[in-house]
């Protein structure tokens, strides 16, 4: 609750100084002069309950003048509610699920483990913004569309493993299958992430092709290479005496996803274990960060028609009461 016009209990100081300089003087006058030789019959002689109720009348009036300044100084309810507007950004995920997806240089998980749970963190962390996920070996599909229900985004993501499709890296059928899913799109920023360990092997379209697609469409790809160069071992299945290993070596195409994100204005990221993938995602975040306006209405209540009543039946009480069972009391 408010008051509307506060500076009115000021003004009021003086009326109410006035009743209470009223009162006082009423009840120096009630209590008379002593005379010699009353006292002791007044020590035996206590005041009756009308008598002392009418010395409270005042109270009454004195109640009532500060509940009608109340009134005057126009209480008010409050309820405040907000309005919450944002321009979100549409952004695709595409993950590389290629077999080479399993090396195991990124300790003490694989790189495609490490890849999920930082996209999950990415996720997580985005408030108005559409999510999609595409994922890619030797062919590229839809995992997820566009939404708002970051749960389902999670939980598709989470869903996602190796041998859903052929074997291979087919970039440029993840950037086109990305950009296809963003065409459609009115936000006013439309962003592919590209995820991959590898260089294009499979595929009908190359990744330039692609990233003159994207371009043409006005979406901005951020290219993520993951690994470490170099001989890195992979889990081949389970031997009767534990999981056996071989060694591949790693080569991610740096000239060509350097390539892809200048040409569509995104950038080049590299990240060679955990904390440098967590740390491109946290980057990407800030660069393409919604814009959300906040405003903010009030609406007020008026009791000014409550505090009058009450100070209205406050002085009609006082009167009622000093007219009638009260009157001629001293």
């Amino acid at each position: 609750m408010r008051f509307a016009l506060p500076l009115l209990f000021l003004l009021a100081l003086p009326a109410l100084a006035a009743v209470v300089a009223g009162w006082r003087g009423s009840r120096r006058r009630s209590s008379g002069v002593p005379l010699a030789g009353l006292s002791l019959v007044a020590a035996e002689l206590s005041p009756s309950w009308r008598s002392r109720a009418r010395r409270a009348l005042p109270v009454l009036r004195l109640a009532a003048l500060v509940v009608l300044v109340a009134a005057l100084a126009r209480p008010q309810t409050v309820a405040t509610s907000e309005r919450v507007t944002s321009e979100g950004i549409d952004i695709v995920l595409a993950l590389d699920i290629s077999g080479s997806m399993l090396a195991e240089d990124f300790q003490p998980d694989n790189r495609l483990a490490v890849a999920k749970r930082v996209m999950g963190d990415f996720i997580r962390g985005r408030q108005a913004d559409r999510i999609g996920l595409v994922v890619f070996a030797g062919a590229s599909y839809t995992q997820c569309p566009l939404t708002l229900d970051y749960p389902v985004v999670e939980a598709l993501l989470e869903q996602v493993r190796f041998g859903l499709v052929e074997d291979g890296t087919a970039i440029g059928m993840a950037i086109a299958n990305g950009v296809n899913r963003l065409t459609d799109s009115r936000a006013k920023s439309r962003i592919l992430v590209l995820l991959t360990d590898g260089e294009n092997n499979a595929g009908p379209i190359d990744p330039k092709t692609a990233a003159d697609l994207a371009k043409a469409r006005g979406i901005r790809v951020y290219t993520i290479g993951v690994g470490r160069e170099g001989v890195s071992r992979i889990p081949i299945g389970n031997a009767v005496f534990g999981t056996r290993y071989r060694q591949v070596e790693t080569h991610i195409d740096e000239e060509t996803l350097r390539e892809i994100a200048d040409t569509t204005g995104g950038r080049y990221f590299r990240a060679d274990d955990p904390e440098a993938l967590a740390s491109i995602f946290t980057t990407i975040d800030a660069l393409e960060k919604t814009e959300v306006e906040v405003k903010h209405y009030h609406r007020y209540g008026e009791l000014f028609p409550w505090a009058a009543g009450v100070a209205l039946l406050l002085l009609l009480g006082e009167t009622a009461l000093r007219a009638g069972p009260l009157a001629g009391v001293p």
